[in-house]
């Protein structure tokens, strides 16, 4: 299996190229070949390349027949930028799966939108982000065809019993740049997942307000929480939920897991698929 690394957020710091050789390593000892995009590392300030160059790294990953996935190992502000310039008939016409998060939400909903097909929303560099073996045991276990360790999640219900449909968004932050664009998924029926690094009760609150004001709480099936890593450490009045709360009808569906966001254990969950949740 060879698979390509792209980097289409943030370039990453020299500090951090010893995490890029050993993800190569631990991919190199499940069989997977990897072919690195030249515009990772940082060059000027937070850029490793311009937007189009960055674009056309991911675009030659698609376009090489011998890649089989495309891992994204960039996270940051920059994503959203390359979106211009990728050729999304080539996407469609492909049978690459797409994998990142954080920033990456941007593309993996684009993807979804503009051409239907499903991405992965997580971050591989977890496997090197921590010690614990259960995180390569689960991607081994991908890769051997049993995808239940990686993709399968617990969940609670916070609101009603029951969720299904075609999961999309991600990161809160980075999903909500989509909007009035022409990469914003049409919201009818979707599971939305939303989880986010950053932000306290204001940040969170904020965006919540603005997907409603756009009308999303409206025409999703469902509202699936994850984690919210930096206003759980805030030790804060008022939960995600309780904020959530105060933007949805009663009688909406929302779970919360604690398996999918920015930890380094977390799951893996295909955007652009559909799921039931019960």
């Amino acid at each position: 299996m060879k698979v390509g690394l792209s980097a289409c957020s943030n370039g990453h710091s020299n500090e951090w190229a010893y995490q890029i050789d050993e993800l190569e390593e631990v991919l190199d000892s499940m069989g997977i070949e990897t072919v690195r995009a030249p515009h990772i590392m940082s060059k000027v300030d937070e850029f490793s390349g311009s937007d189009k160059e960055r674009a056309a790294d991911l675009m030659s990953f698609y376009k090489d027949d011998s890649i089989e996935s495309i891992y994204d190992i960039s996270g940051g502000d920059l994503a959203n930028g390359v979106l211009k310039y990728l050729d999304f008939d080539v996407i469609a016409k492909s049978n690459k799966t797409f994998w990142g998060y954080s920033d990456l939400t941007t593309i993996v909903n684009a993807i979804y939108t503009m051409t239907g097909k499903s991405s992965v929303l997580y971050q591989v560099k977890n496997m090197v982000y921590s010690d614990d073996p259960l995180l390569k045991d689960r991607f081994q276990a991908y890769i051997d065809g049993d995808k239940a360790k990686l993709f399968n999640i617990n969940y609670t219900f916070l609101q009603n019993n029951v969720m299904e449909g075609v999961v999309v968004g991600g990161n809160i932050r980075c999903f909500t740049k989509l909007a009035g664009t022409k990469y914003w998924p049409d919201m009818k029926g979707k599971i939305l997942l939303l989880e986010s690094y950053g932000g306290g009760s204001g940040q969170i609150a904020t965006l919540l307000a603005q997907l409603e004001q756009i009308g999303v709480f409206d025409e999703v099936a469902g509202v699936l929480l994850g984690t919210f890593t930096n206003y759980e450490k805030e030790n804060l009045q008022l939960t995600v939920y309780d904020l959530l709360k105060m933007h949805i009808r009663e009688d909406l569906p929302v779970a919360s897991t604690r398996e999918i966001g920015h930890g380094f254990d977390s799951k893996a969950i295909f955007i652009g698929e559909k799921i039931k949740l019960s």
